[in-house]
């Protein structure tokens, strides 16, 4: 049985390492692919592609082009960025980049590795409850709650786009997870939440594709 393969993004640091880490010790080949590099990222049984940008076209074709025709059993889209927007303060730039790493930069990375997966492969978005309509109930975070939002649009469609191809989709909220994305203030640590979002992924199936989902398991609302 030929070794299983998963595809990082945002794999430095924080949930994305945690992400690299497990599979790796789970037996899987792991390409982590990053901005900058990290020590604790070098340090695992990984291949590391470093100095991608997800926002940027020649980038992902770098990123293409060094994976040639090697497929991916697991596309996991886990780079992300967080700003602090308060109304009256709001910085149209920050929340421009937000939706550039949030939900154009997932969607690029997929349809660039589109000839990587194959009937069978899983791509996983990371996204976020604040991406939640219905579950807003503190407000703020503007340009970080509508890329999310976005992010779920686009994984829906991804999902009956490649739902013929034999390909599954899946929308994962991590839980507040204590990372540098919000200075460590989080419920539970990036290795629990990278465990259970693993779970998660390993339950995805054509059956269950599409769907939002808490990394505890629980059903969320769009």
């Amino acid at each position: 049985m030929s070794q299983k393969k998963v595809l990082i993004t945002g794999a430095n640091r924080g949930i994305g390492y945690e992400f690299a880490r497990q599979y790796a010790e789970q037996g899987y080949k792991v390409t982590a692919v990053c901005r900058n590099n990290s020590k604790q990222l070098t340090e695992l049984d990984v291949d590391i592609v470093e100095g991608i940008d997800v926002t940027k076209a020649s980038d992902l074709l770098r990123l293409s082009e060094t994976l040639g025709d090697k497929k991916i059993d697991i596309l996991v889209n886990n780079a992300g960025l967080l700003h602090k927007d308060v109304l009256g303060e709001l910085d149209a730039g920050n929340i421009r980049a937000q939706f550039e790493v949030n939900a154009l930069a997932p969607l690029r990375v997929t349809e660039a590795l589109l000839p990587n997966l194959k009937e069978g492969s899983k791509v996983a978005m990371i996204t976020s409850r604040m991406g939640s309509i219905a579950d807003n109930g503190s407000g703020s975070r503007y340009g970080y709650r509508m890329s999310k939002a976005a992010l779920n649009a686009a994984g829906k469609s991804l999902s009956l786009d490649l739902k013929g191809q034999g390909i599954s989709v899946v929308l994962l909220h991590p839980g507040f997870v204590q990372t540098d994305m919000v200075n460590h203030a989080g419920d539970i640590p990036a290795e629990t939440a990278a465990e259970r979002l693993i779970q998660r992924i390993d339950q995805l199936s054509l059956d269950t594709t599409g769907q939002f989902f808490h990394s505890n398991g629980e059903s969320l609302p769009w």
